[in-house]
């Protein structure tokens, strides 16, 4: 006696999807590695760059190692970290870093947007007025800090300690008097044509018939850009922000043609070059570095997460 076994078409149907879900998959993932090996040379380029040299870093900073003497070299374990951690610079650096920071990309992110919204309207002259406005970002930082220390703010030569004169005002002394001050106005200078050029794309991003209906509804120009302009902008602060945060944190050469890191003002990064080429301690510097960049990171993150909270909380009213 011989049984027949016949398969329903369901299960036929069942293969056929199955098989073709499986090629699929296939076809997809050779499509992820194909994917990922064109973008292979590029990951390794910037491993070599960036991590091999921070690997080497962290050994240095394992090291008792300055140069003022050769012949006293060894292995030192934890002990620069030690030293960095309780020597009592390094958290006023890091409470100068924050604050620079803080209030450069704050007066900078104003102001950027204030221009901004001037250079979006159809003024005449309007081209050479954009051009005008970005040339102080063009700059190179220690050209820049050079002008505003001679040109700007010297006693004896400077504009504005002459204008000062003319008011009948005592002149200052501002890298000696106000030092924090100082590098903030040279930060905030040169970094607002920035901010305004990426708020102004978005500016120029913006739908002009949501601006008509806006008008044509009777909302005037106040609630037009706290209600519409504002959030549409919303993406652009935050990429400004970002930027300007991880910038303006390894600044350096304001400090050290202005103020040298008195008053306040000796950052991470001023710290750091004291260490590795004023004391010439090889293993301290490379600590310093190293605890500078995670600090770097940890700052960084909780203030732009706070920012992005700040937006999202706005926009979702």
């Amino acid at each position: 006696m011989t049984t027949t076994s016949t398969k329903s078409p369901h299960t036929n149907l069942d293969e056929v999807a199955a098989r073709a879900a499986t090629d699929a998959r296939r076809v997809q993932r050779k499509q992820l590695w194909t994917n990922r090996g064109l973008l292979l040379p590029a990951v390794i380029f910037l491993v070599l760059l960036t991590q091999v040299p921070f690997i080497v870093t962290i050994g240095y900073s394992t090291m008792k190692w300055n140069l003022l003497y050769p012949n006293d070299r060894g292995f030192s374990g934890l002990d620069n970290y030690k030293s960095a951690l309780t020597s009592g610079e390094l958290w006023p650096s890091v409470v100068a870093t924050v604050l620079i920071t803080a209030l450069a990309v704050v007066l900078s992110l104003l102001l950027g947007l204030l221009f901004a919204v001037l250079l979006d309207r159809n003024l005449p002259g309007r081209a050479i007025a954009r051009t005008l406005m970005i040339t102080p970002f063009l700059v190179m930082p220690a050209a820049a800090a050079l002008i505003w220390k001679f040109s700007m703010f010297d006693t004896n030569i400077g504009m504005v300690n002459w204008m000062l004169r003319t008011l009948g005002l005592d002149t200052v002394s501002w890298s000696t008097n106000y030092p924090l001050a100082t590098v903030v106005i040279v930060l905030t200078w040169q970094f607002t044509p920035f901010m305004m050029l990426i708020l102004l794309a978005g500016l120029q991003g913006q739908s002009k018939e949501t601006l008509e209906a806006a008008a044509v509804d009777g909302a005037g120009p106040w609630r037009t850009f706290t209600w519409i302009t504002l959030p549409h902008l919303r993406m652009y602060i935050e990429i400004g922000v970002l930027l300007g945060t991880v910038i303006i944190l390894q600044v350096f050469d304001p400090i050290a043609i202005l103020t040298k890191g008195t008053g306040g003002t000796k950052t991470l990064a001023y710290l750091l070059y004291e260490r590795a080429f004023i004391g010439l301690d090889v293993g301290q510097a490379a600590a310093y570095g190293v605890v500078t960049v995670i600090l770097t990171i940890i700052v960084a993150t909780i203030a732009l997460k706070t920012l992005f909270k700040v937006f999202m909380a706005g926009g979702s009213r």
